[in-house]
């Protein structure tokens, strides 16, 4: 085996030679970086699985690098460039854009499921420009753009691989260059897939069609889709078909975190048990805390996770009291949840522009204010590439008991939104905060009703979601109490200079 420049454990090392041969079989070896023409006819899927910290997303980044030095094309969703009959292409992909994110933020050019399926329409002036920085094309001259504006978006290229902030580093918006959205019609290459836990089968169906060869990487400890048969894809796949990552190495700098998660694994660990475990972590490691409250300044970043909806809602309350929201309209700085979009089936473009600019299911925002039309919201997309938008918006506040929701404004049609302060354990899934505030209550609550997910204890399967969250403190909440904020909400940090992109429902033109 001709791995990287690592130590791989024994697993990693089978791992890697399953996904070799099955690369090679597919006409790409990586061994000797040797790249052969598309074969069509060759269909196959594999998955590698492992619980937090067994060394997926390390292994999904040596195998991105060994395709990209063998001379494969990385598709981000951007911009795909000129098609030839030889080439090549690797696509690395996450179900939100919070995980898309965390695998960039490693180093990984990930995308989202739904931008690979829907692609961008380029006006042909200035997709010459997004030629020459793919290394297709001449430096083009544009009437409007300067030598400065192709140098800055040169530059910004070099950095970020990105074709869409390359050209709004040369002062263009989305909508100068980006005519339209379509579905993908010819299919693609070579998929990795990760968190792939949280796929549905229809999602699985989805990327069959699209990829020949896709490589799964998911977690088999965490919480089956809500809307599955309660199983997850890769457990589908024939025993050969599945490569399972062990713990066998130590942890960076022996994260408390993972340990904790790891020990949910003890049959002999019950909650009691559990809870003293994370009071010990944390009278050794500021890494763990054994909160007696909820912090309010958390929440507008990272939302507290709970497991049940009326916690979720009485913990929404109290934090928007915190801050003296008034009822009838939301503060800048207040996080929500996308929950889908409401168009009609004839307004089909929009709902493209929405989804194709992050606003997917799931995704999380923060509210930059009012729009300059009735209904429209600015808003701050986390996690995606291009993440300030202003859009339709009809926002939801929900209140407990109530059978319908109070809401605030709303534009006739657009993107809605539910409140993002605290979010339930299975919503969370698939994203990652430096700090995670867990709701300890509600774990109580599952654990003493005894139900059982996937052949797991619910509880055990909840807490284990709960706390891999955090990428370096987890704050255990022990009481059903919150603190006051220490200062009015802000949003300075999410502040871009590009001009966000007008999204208008057809009615509201």
């Amino acid at each position: 085996m001709s791995a990287p420049a690592l130590t791989f454990s024994s697993d990693q090392a089978e791992a890697w030679d399953a996904v070799s041969a099955l690369l090679r079989s597919a006409g790409v070896d990586i061994e000797d970086s040797l790249l052969m023409p598309p074969m069509p006819d060759k269909s196959s899927v594999i998955a590698v699985i492992g619980k937090a910290g067994s060394g997926k997303t390390m292994l999904l980044s040596e195998l991105t690098k060994a395709l990209v030095e063998a001379g494969i094309d990385v598709v981000s969703g951007d911009w795909e460039g000129k098609k030839r009959k030889d080439r090549r292409t690797l696509a690395i992909l996450a179900p939100t854009n919070k995980a898309a994110s965390v695998l960039r933020n490693r180093g990984v050019p990930a995308t989202t499921i739904h931008r690979i399926l829907y692609t961008p329409v380029y006006d042909p002036e200035y997709e010459r420009i997004a030629e020459w920085l793919a290394g297709e094309g001449e430096r083009p001259v544009i009437e409007g753009i300067t030598d400065v504006a192709l140098d800055r978006a040169w530059a910004s290229y070099q950095i970020n691989t990105s074709i869409p902030a390359a050209l709004a580093a040369a002062g263009l918006r989305g909508s100068d260059f980006i005519t339209g959205w379509k579905r993908r019609e010819e299919p693609l290459d070579i998929g990795f897939i990760d968190e792939s836990s949280m796929l549905d089968a229809k999602q699985f169906e989805d990327l069959q069609e699209i990829f020949p060869t896709l490589v799964l990487f998911g977690d088999p400890a965490q919480l089956p889709p809500v809307q599955g048969t309660g199983g997850m894809v890769f457990e589908s796949l024939p025993t050969n078909r599945r490569f399972v990552l062990q713990r066998v190495h130590r942890q960076d700098a022996d994260n408390p975190i993972l340990d904790l998660a790891h020990a949910l694994a003890d049959p002999a660990v019950d909650f009691y048990r559990f809870e003293k475990l994370v009071e010990e972590a944390s009278k050794r490691d500021e890494r763990v805390v054994w909160a007696q409250r909820v912090e309010a300044d958390l929440m507008a970043r990272s939302p507290v996770l709970v497991w049940r909806n009326a916690t979720r809602i009485r913990l929404i309350h109290a934090f928007r009291n915190a801050y003296g929201a008034p009822e009838d309209e939301l503060l800048e700085g207040e996080p929500l949840i996308c929950d889908g979009i409401e168009l009609p089936v004839k307004h089909r473009k929009k709902r493209l522009d929405l989804e194709a600019r992050g606003l997917i299911k799931g995704a999380q925002v923060v509210y930059l204010g009012p729009g300059r039309k009735p209904g429209f919201s600015r808003l701050h997309v986390i996690g995606a590439e291009d993440p300030q938008v202003s859009a339709a918006s009809i926002v939801k506040i929900e209140h407990e008991g109530d059978e319908e929701p109070f809401i605030p404004f709303a534009a006739r049609m657009g993107a809605t939104f539910l409140h993002g302060a605290a979010v339930t354990i299975h919503k969370a899934q698939g994203s990652q905060w430096d700090t995670v505030q867990v709701f300890a209550p509600d774990i109580y609550a599952a654990a003493q009703m005894g139900r059982v997910e996937a052949g797991q204890p619910l509880w055990k399967r909840l807490a284990y979601v709960a706390i891999t969250r955090a990428e370096n403190q987890l704050r255990w909440v022990v009481r059903n109490r919150l603190g006051r904020p220490s200062g009015p909400l802000a949003v300075d940090d999410l502040r871009v200079a590009s001009v966000p992109l007008e999204l208008r429902s057809e009615t509201e033109d």
